[in-house]
């Protein structure tokens, strides 16, 4: 069965990353909605709502306010996080580091991070049970309880997907057959003269006239050394390609229509305005450096990350094609052709997923989706930020793989959205979410150990998160969802500091902690889901998510799915620490005798 495009909302055009849908995407048995982590907030009808109708927001505050019940949560990552950058999934990682990364000592900078991202201050206690290992058999358990339970979920997916199949308000979106449309990636060897051929072939000569005029503007704003300045006047170009009138006068440049146009119109006119205030900034930072407009020019009309992405600073962009003679890695050819490969494989596996998975479907039709089962429905609404980390991973991991040939080091596809459970580190693209945190939320927040800055760096950055995606009601209430989730970790994190809380923490043993680090992990974890799930279905859906599982289902699925979720937070600290031993161990051996 195919599924076609729905109507999405108007202010949210343009995705941190587009879908795969609407490249045009591989097109699966179900033809998906053009929505991403952010762009999928336009796939949800809801630009105004009124929030007061139905459970949703007392049934998503109660999530994380059940960690006020203890203060062993995992929170030594700080940072931020949307989810989406959610769909909107935007978010500011890494200023903080994994439970297993503290235990691992120092850390250099995963490519990606933001070179000084500062990790808020941590207790010795909160550093306890990260390489403590489980018995093999309760690991084994936790493993084998956690496929059961996904297995359950996925038939019942299955069955609701075939026996939907024909119910009339699928009909507009559900068709039958096969259909693949691939999609071609360019790849830039002349760097700014063959990405500005690109754009004026597919937009036009206007449209390349319209972005030199931005690109002109922050240039001259540069020279002035003023970084308050560039950054007003970048979010000021920002906002001119967000909201009308400008918007729509400068639509106008575009020559012809085609159905890409919208998109990489939003895109190119986005991600040339984050560039070029990435280019003013590093001019004010580094005066001693001359830095000229060919620089610019070439930075910005680099092909491959222009119209999507992934955002690479300026200062680490100049620096990689400035090598005379770059070196390969050993071995870096062969992992290039394994991730085009597994690329190629995950778009094939995405394409027979939505031949008999309905997940994008079902949620557009309440009525028949309330009939799911609770096991089904938790399933549901976790597939679907499933299937938006995909999206990233796949359309960045295929960016960064022409990258790779240019000899450049582009940031890394996101982290797999199942190994989430702190909103320190949810984010969908880490160039986005290293462009705000170098520029934003470190700048403001510093160390991210105090209430006060933390709170006033999370909010300018959800701000101008805000304004990336488009404003709109849905964009305004992730926006809220997310900052509070973020500033919340830290707040029960302070509280746990503090006597008597850190001294019971002391008490228990390494292995007790982590198991009760793990149970509140869970928590944060479908907290993470809810607060996603508002931009990327709709507002409607979460409110009937959030009253089955927290209300309805109360306790029995309530307490079930949690269970379920405690053992793959379990997993995924496994591996954490496995990577982390093994990260201390080659360090050992390069270490001089």
């Amino acid at each position: 069965m195919q599924a076609e495009e729905r109507p999405r909302c108007p202010c949210l055009r343009l995705c941190l990353w587009p879908p795969l849908s609407s490249l045009p995407p591989p097109q699966s048995s179900l033809r998906l909605p053009v929505a991403s982590s952010s762009a999928a907030l336009g796939s949800a009808p809801l630009c105004s709502v009124l929030l007061q109708e139905g459970y949703l927001l007392p049934g998503l505050f109660l999530l994380p306010l059940l960690l006020l019940l203890s203060p062993l949560t995992d929170l030594a990552s700080r940072g931020w996080g949307p989810q989406g950058w959610t769909h909107p999934i935007v978010a500011l990682s890494s200023a903080g580091r994994t439970d297993a990364q503290l235990d691992a000592g120092p850390q250099s900078p995963e490519v990606g991070s933001v070179p000084g991202s500062l990790a808020a201050s941590s207790s010795p206690v909160q550093a306890m049970g990260i390489k403590t290992a489980l018995p093999a058999a309760e690991l084994g358990f936790y493993s084998l309880v956690l496929s059961g339970a996904l297995a359950y979920a996925g038939r019942g997916l299955l069955e609701a997907s075939q026996d939907g199949a024909h119910r009339k308000a699928f009909r507009e979106s559900v068709r039958p057959g096969w259909e693949y449309i691939g999609r071609k990636m360019l790849r830039s060897w002349m760097y700014a003269v063959y990405g500005v051929l690109a754009v004026v072939g597919t937009m036009g000569p206007w449209y390349l006239l319209l972005l030199l005029g931005h690109c002109v503007g922050l240039y001259v704003a540069s020279l002035l050394g003023q970084p308050w300045l560039c950054l007003g006047f970048g979010l000021a170009s920002l906002a001119s390609f967000k909201m009308d009138p400008l918007i729509s006068w400068q639509s106008g440049f575009v020559t012809g229509t085609f159905d890409l146009q919208d998109v990489l119109f939003h895109g190119g006119s986005g991600f040339t305005v984050l560039r070029c205030t990435s280019f003013a900034l590093e001019c004010c930072a580094h005066p001693d450096r001359r830095y000229s407009l060919a620089d610019l020019l070439k930075y910005n009309f680099y092909l491959p990350f222009f119209f999507f992405g992934p955002i690479m600073t300026f200062d680490r962009f100049h620096a990689q094609v400035s090598q005379v003679e770059p070196v390969r890695p050993e071995g870096e050819l062969w992992h290039i052709r394994a991730q085009a490969g597994l690329s190629v494989v995950t778009v094939m596996a995405v394409d027979i997923f939505f031949h008999f998975f309905y997940i994008l479907t079902i949620p557009s039709d309440l009525k028949f989706a309330s009939r799911l089962p609770d096991s089904a429905l938790a399933g549901l609404a976790y597939s679907n930020l499933v299937y938006d980390w995909v999206k990233a991973a796949v359309l960045f991991g295929v960016v960064n793989t022409v990258a790779r040939l240019d000899h450049l080091d582009p940031p890394q596809p996101p982290k797999c959205i199942t190994a989430l459970y702190v909103f320190g580190e949810t984010h969908f693209d880490r160039g986005i979410n290293d462009w705000l945190c170098k520029y934003v939320y470190n700048h403001i927040g510093g160390d991210h150990s105090a209430v006060i800055p933390e709170l006033a760096a999370s909010v300018a950055t959800f701000a101008i998160t805000t304004l990336w995606l488009g404003p709109c009601n849905i964009v305004y209430l992730w926006s809220l969802l997310n900052c509070f989730g973020l500033n919340f970790e830290l707040w029960v994190q302070k509280l746990a500091e503090r006597e008597p809380l850190a001294q019971i923490e002391a008490r228990l043993s390494e292995q007790m902690t982590r198991r009760v680090r793990a149970l509140f992990g869970a928590i944060n974890f479908w907290a993470i889901i809810m607060y996603n799930l508002v931009s990327l279905n709709s507002l409607e859906f979460t409110e009937l998510v959030a009253q089955r599982l927290l209300l309805t289902g109360f306790p029995q699925t309530t307490l079930a799915i949690l269970f379920v979720t405690y053992c793959g937070v379990q997993l995924v600290k496994e591996r954490e620490r496995t990577l982390a031993l093994e990260k201390e161990q080659r360090q050992d051996k390069e270490k001089p005798e």
